[in-house]
């Protein structure tokens, strides 16, 4: 990320420096791209927050069943950017997938560089897996590049995630929507990677063709190519 960077560039030089002028010039340069600024500012932030230094924080530890109440921080932790409604989505999110719950929620404070009291970080549970939820700004949109895949169990479950999470956003194909705010899904049925998993190759090749055909995954259609003889 480009204005992380200089923000690193600038601190290093900062600490670096022994004179007064060239200090000034430097955070005078800085002080020219709030875009920068702000960005970098978010970042530390956000750092702050994660080690539990931040104003306005409620820290909060997970804990891992059957394992003697010790504490367990998720290792590796989606992390999503959003402009300024990051609550507002983690609201949705939680209230379609039923094992789900809002953790943490830490807001701006005077040190900016949002407005204070605005939120800026919300933890949160998607069926057992950590989130976390950034107000980062408008800097940087979600992309198809980065989805998140739900395996399914039966077609209900199938047309039920699709019918709430396309809502407001777009049905793409072969089981893939974008929501209302832009991220990124597949809703997939278990059963699509147990038949692409043949050892027939006609078979894989008919089911192949069956789910390219689709939008929304169908699994009696998959089952139907899968058993054509």
């Amino acid at each position: 990320m480009e204005c992380v960077g200089e923000s690193y560039r600038y601190r290093h030089r900062l600490r670096a420096s022994k004179g007064h002028e060239e200090t000034s010039s430097i955070k005078d340069e800085n002080e020219q791209d709030p875009r920068s600024f702000t960005s970098s500012c978010v970042v530390e932030y956000m750092c702050k927050e994660i080690r539990g230094n931040a104003p306005n924080t409620k820290r909060r530890s997970y804990t891992m069943a059957n394992n003697n109440n010790k504490t367990h921080l998720q290792k590796i932790t989606p992390f999503l950017w959003f402009d300024d409604n990051a609550e507002e989505a983690v609201n949705f999110y939680t209230s379609i997938f039923k094992n789900s719950q809002i953790g943490s929620v830490t807001r701006y404070g005077e040190a900016g560089p949002r407005p204070e009291g605005m939120v800026m970080i919300v933890t949160f549970q998607l069926e057992g897996l950590e989130f976390t939820a950034l107000n980062g700004g408008p800097e940087h949109k979600f992309t198809p590049a980065i989805s998140l895949l739900v395996n399914c169990d039966t077609q209900q479950e199938v047309d039920e995630l699709w019918e709430k999470l396309s809502a407001g956003g777009e049905e793409i194909a072969c089981g893939w929507l974008t929501d209302k705010y832009r991220l990124s899904w597949q809703i997939v049925p278990t059963v699509l990677g147990e038949l692409m998993q043949d050892k027939d190759p006609e078979k894989v090749q008919r089911v192949t063709k069956a789910m390219l055909q689709m939008t929304k995954i169908d699994i009696k259609t998959l089952q139907e190519a899968y058993e054509q003889n």
